[in-house]
């Protein structure tokens, strides 16, 4: 799965692309005018990314990163260095896929630690660059709420993200009774 080629898996790739573009568009437009208490929205981006570094592994989920935080890098209102966004979605994406490649089962525990390490991740790195906007409050107040916000929103996109780039779960074998038996 995690490296999987041919016509459905380039499908969902593509279809993963548009379904990014349109939550990209939807975070701009919606999410981040949204009156929530606070000054912080989810980051459905982030967590699109996650859901696909959690379908597809780390070296997918660092590129498809890096690809989405490019874009959002130059989508209005870019208030913060060009590549800022590029540089935190492919570090989360390599993290998450990485992450789900050692331990397969943990995917729900791993996208909540990325929903709340994304916006630490932002800030440290803001910081590290130089970005004017980073301090105290953005500590205090704005990080917290950011974290929570994301945390409410993990659940729903990175099962959507996944299910779309994995495709669906394949159904459990069922052997019948009879056969069980004869076996014991």
């Amino acid at each position: 799965m995690a490296g999987e080629r041919g016509p459905d898996g380039m499908g969902r790739n593509a279809a993963f692309v548009l379904l990014l573009l349109g939550i990209m568009i939807v975070q701009v437009t919606v999410v981040n005018r949204l009156p929530l208490p606070g000054h912080a929205a989810p980051d459905l981006v982030l967590l699109a990314v996650v859901g696909y570094a959690l379908a597809r592994g780390a070296a997918a989920g660092a590129g498809m990163g890096f690809a989405a935080g490019l874009v959002s890098d130059l989508l209005p209102p870019a208030a913060h260095l060009l590549g800022h966004n590029a540089l935190v979605l492919c570090l989360m994406g390599f993290l998450a896929g990485r992450a789900v490649e050692s331990r397969p089962f943990a995917a729900p525990l791993v996208a909540m630690a990325c929903a709340v390490a994304g916006p630490v991740v932002a800030l440290v790195t803001g910081a590290l660059v130089g970005d004017p906007r980073t301090g105290l409050s953005m500590l205090t107040t704005v990080l917290p709420q950011a974290m929570a916000y994301n945390l409410v929103a993990a659940p729903p996109v990175v099962w959507m993200v996944r299910r779309l780039v994995r495709g669906p779960e394949p159904s459990p074998v069922r052997v019948p009774q009879h056969i069980m038996r004869s076996r014991l």
